[in-house]
This record gives structure tokens, sequence and C-alpha cells, in this order.
């Protein structure tokens, strides 16, 4: 078998689709240069479970962005399905109960109400997109600032009154707290599964090979029979009820919730996808390409932080990584475009 030989323009090509990780690879090296503790087990366990919650929403961004749209609802959806779980799952006994009198349920029924509520916001997000022809950019930042005002007036309503919830039961909690190997948070291990059954459903169903005929070329997918309308309508279903699990597990990790919660989450998981690969354009991307692309995000994020950099300059590492993520993504498509 001939091996074929790598070209100048091969090799460049090559440097320019890693450019970033790249140089985000040697980010990590010199913050470990700087502080060689970052290195210990306990900062890569830490980062492991602050990587889980981002690697489920960022698997749910991914569908929207290889359909070749977005979500930029998705941010809040986090946070109104944090205080929806919260609000149903505090403890019988305490002091300052959301809803007083409640009794505890099961704790399935906060859960599957709440990924019902956000499920519900998917449907009309994908409607809006598929059937009302609306671009997914507008659609979705509509459907934030609905999210978001829904959340505050559900957050705020008496007895509450906009205070932070807790109390939060200790069989949502554990789910957080429960430690595999005496020191990897379950959240990791329900991240890993999700990280499986997205692989499994884009690379071994019928249905995740429409997504990408769908986001690749929309009208070859309507000429080869495949129904538009409901891939996208319930990629945008699917979505939701990641980002909606991302919040219910975030009230698991932090204990508690309010309506700031979520805030952002959507850019960050779409940088992370962008980064790993995952094109805006629609089509293209890989389940390994977002785990590669939020684990540097965290490494980036935690590390900074970390060595002591300023908050402020931390936000302006993070936006120069995402125009560079973006920038080398349209020069890709450029690329292709070219040959």
């Amino acid at each position: 078998m001939k091996i074929k030989e790598l070209t100048a323009k091969d090799i460049k090509n090559i440097m320019m689709d890693k450019a970033l990780i790249i140089v985000l690879v040697f980010m990590i090296i010199g913050i470990i240069i700087i502080e060689p503790s970052f290195l210990q087990i306990r900062v890569l366990t830490d980062i492991l479970t602050q990587s889980a919650v981002k690697m489920i929403c960022a698997l749910g961004l991914m569908f929207a962005l290889l359909l070749g749209g977005t979500d930029l609802s998705g941010g809040r959806q986090v946070g109104l399905a944090a205080v929806m779980v919260a609000s149903l799952s505090q403890m019988a006994d305490y002091s300052n109960k959301f809803w007083p009198g409640l009794p505890e349920l099961p704790i399935i029924i906060p859960v599957i109400m709440t990924l019902a509520l956000v499920a519900v916001i998917g449907a009309v997000n994908g409607f809006m997109i598929a059937k009302l022809k609306m671009a997914p950019f507008i659609a979705t930042f509509g459907m934030s600032t609905i999210v978001y005002g829904i959340n505050c007036l559900y957050f705020a309503k008496k007895p509450n009154n906009s205070q932070p919830i807790g109390g939060i039961r200790e069989d949502l909690t554990v789910l957080s707290s429960f430690k595999v190997f005496g020191q990897i948070s379950f959240l990791v291990v329900i991240a890993v599964i999700a990280i499986v059954g997205v692989w499994f459903l884009l690379n071994k169903t019928v249905f995740g090979k429409n997504i990408y005929i769908v986001g690749g070329n929309p009208e070859a997918a309507k000429v080869s029979g495949i129904n538009v309308s409901k891939v996208i309508i319930t990629v945008f279903i699917i979505e939701s009820m990641f980002v909606g699990l991302a919040g219910i597990l975030e009230v698991a990790r932090t204990g508690g919730a309010n309506s700031a919660y979520g805030n952002a989450y959507e850019f960050d998981a779409i940088s992370s996808c962008v980064v790993g690969g995952v094109s805006l354009s629609g089509g293209v991307g890989k389940v390994s390409g977002v785990i590669i692309g939020v684990l540097i995000f965290t490494f980036i994020s935690y590390g900074l932080a970390y060595i002591g950099v300023n908050s402020n300059w931390q936000l302006i590492v993070k936006g120069l990584i995402i125009c560079s993520a973006v920038a080398l993504d349209m020069r890709k498509k450029f690329l292709i475009r070219e040959d």
C-alpha cells in the first residue's frame, strides 16, 4: 500500500485546521510552567467536574450547529431548568420553601417536569425556524428574551421574592457529591454516558445521518425524501433537553439556583464546538471534537483563574479565542470552496 506524501499545501491546511488547538495547548503548558501545582489530582478532578455540565450543554448546541443554525436561548434555558427543578426539589422542612406546603416529590417528577418544559421551548424554536422560516439567530434570540422574562417572573413570585433557592434535597445533590473511584464526581459519568449516546445517535442511526445531510444541503435533503422540517424540530427538542439536563446537573453541583444561572453558557458551548471543529455552516462536526473543545476551554478558564489572572483579562482571552475559532472556521470554508 502506497503512502501518500504530504505536500506543502497539505501541511499548511493541517496547520490551519489545528492552529487554534495548538495555540491553546501551548497556553495550558505555559500555565503549568508558571504554576506546576496545576497538575495535582484535585485540580484535574475539579476541571473534569466543571467540564461535565459544560460538555452536556455543548453536546446539545452541537445538534443546532450541525444544522447550520444556533440557539442563543440555550443559556437561558439552563437557568430556567435550574430554577424549576430547584423550586420543586427542596427539603420539606426547609425554612424558606419556594412552594410552602409542597411535600417532597419523588425526584424523578421535578426532573421530568423540567425536561418537558424545555422540550416545549425547543419545539417552539424548531417550529419558528422550520415552518415560519425565521433565521435561527433571530428566532432563538427572541426566545432567549422570553425565557429569561418567564424565569424572572417565576423566580420573583411570593414568598420567594427573587431570593436564591436553597435547601436542595440530597437525592439530587448526590449526583455531584457521589464519587467514582473515590475522586471523580458522578457528573463525569453522566457526561460520558451522554457522549456515548450522542455519538451513537449521530453515527449509527438514520436520523443522525439525516442531521448531517440537512445541515450540509437542505435542498438536496428534500429531494432525497427527508422531512427537513421534522428533522429541524426534533433536533431543537433534543438540544433543549440537553441544555435542560445541564441546568438540572448545575443545581446538583452547586446545591442551589437563581435566575442568573446559565447566563452566556450558550456562547461557551458554541465556542467549544467551533474550537473542536464543528462548522458554523452546518453538516460538519464530530463528538470527539466537542470533547476536545470543552476540555481545552475549561483548562484555559480554570488555569487562568488558578494563576491569578484578572477576571477582566480572562474575558478578553475568551473573546479572542471565540473570534479566532470563528475566523478559522470561515477560512477553512473558503479553502474548501477554492479547492
